[in-house]
């Protein structure tokens, strides 16, 4: 299993980065919305229905509204996910007891939509603009995106250690009984220090440090909502991965659950105050 992951992962990582650094805007667009839809079939598994025509079928009607979306106003799009993701908070730390407001096969198929295109939608703002940290100053767009994977990443990483060393009280035991609240405080700390880290690469002022420090520690916590809501649905569907796609990784969701709270929540962060 470790050979696995770690030959996938040595696969899919210049994928990503070559995506990230090489293609420009619209083709970004595409390969991130191919993976959007390879999501949507994953997740009409998640959401009960198994059949192979529902599952491609889900992937070309989010598809679809990824192209539809580009009709509509960004920010609003990006909003109504901030709002959505407080939703399924409330959701996760209800679980069991509010099932029922989600368990119907359709209900959990719309919660799909509203996880997937606005993590599309993100990351097409962002790679389409320019981000102004400060004093006029500008940040090329790609290392920002760069910089919500080491959110992530860095909250995953610091949730392990922490939690391997003092995670005796459990986040959500119905949901992932493997998670602590030790493992989020050590995840929120390691993402605080790469934000201190980007303040001093980018000379920013004390109050500009505050300000994204702030960011980053609100869009690590959403991505902790985003791991445990895909956590929360696999339990309900009673299984351990979205798909088999990726050897040793499990799906496609599998990997990006995190990023796809992280990116709107980030997005509209950004755009709020004013970086964009």
């Amino acid at each position: 299993m470790l050979k696995q992951r770690i030959i996938t992962g040595l696969i899919l990582a210049p994928i990503a980065i070559g995506g990230i650094f090489f293609l420009p805007p619209f083709e970004f667009s595409l390969f991130i919305g191919f993976i959007i839809a390879v999501g949507g079939w994953e997740w009409a598994n998640l959401a009960g229905f198994s059949k192979s025509i529902e599952r491609v079928g889900f992937a070309a009607f989010i598809s679809l509204l990824l192209y539809l979306s580009t009709c509509l106003d960004s920010t609003y799009i990006l909003a109504a996910s901030v709002f959505g993701w407080v939703v399924s908070f409330y959701l996760i730390t209800q679980y069991p007891n509010k099932k029922a407001l989600w368990e119907c096969r359709f209900r959990r198929l719309l919660l799909g939509v509203f996880v997937l295109v606005p993590a599309w939608t993100g990351l097409v703002v962002i790679r389409d603009s320019s981000v102004l940290v400060y004093a006029g100053q500008v940040v090329d767009v790609r290392y920002l995106i760069l910089y919500i994977m080491f959110i992530v990443w860095g909250a995953d990483v610091g949730a392990y250690f922490s939690g391997k060393a003092w995670g005796n009280k459990k986040l959500a035991p119905n949901v992932s009984p493997g998670k602590s609240w030790a493992g989020v405080y050590g995840g929120l700390a390691t993402t605080t220090l790469f934000a201190i880290v980007a303040s001093l690469m980018l000379e920013m002022s004390v109050s500009d440090t505050a300000l994204l420090i702030i960011i980053t520690l609100v869009t690590g916590v959403f991505s902790v909502v985003g791991d445990l809501l895909e956590s929360m649905l696999k339990r309900h569907r009673g299984i351990k991965d979205s798909s088999q796609l990726l050897p040793g990784h499990g799906g496609v969701l599998d990997r990006v659950d995190s990023l796809t709270a992280a990116v709107p929540v980030l997005t509209f962060l950004l755009m709020l105050v004013g970086w964009f």
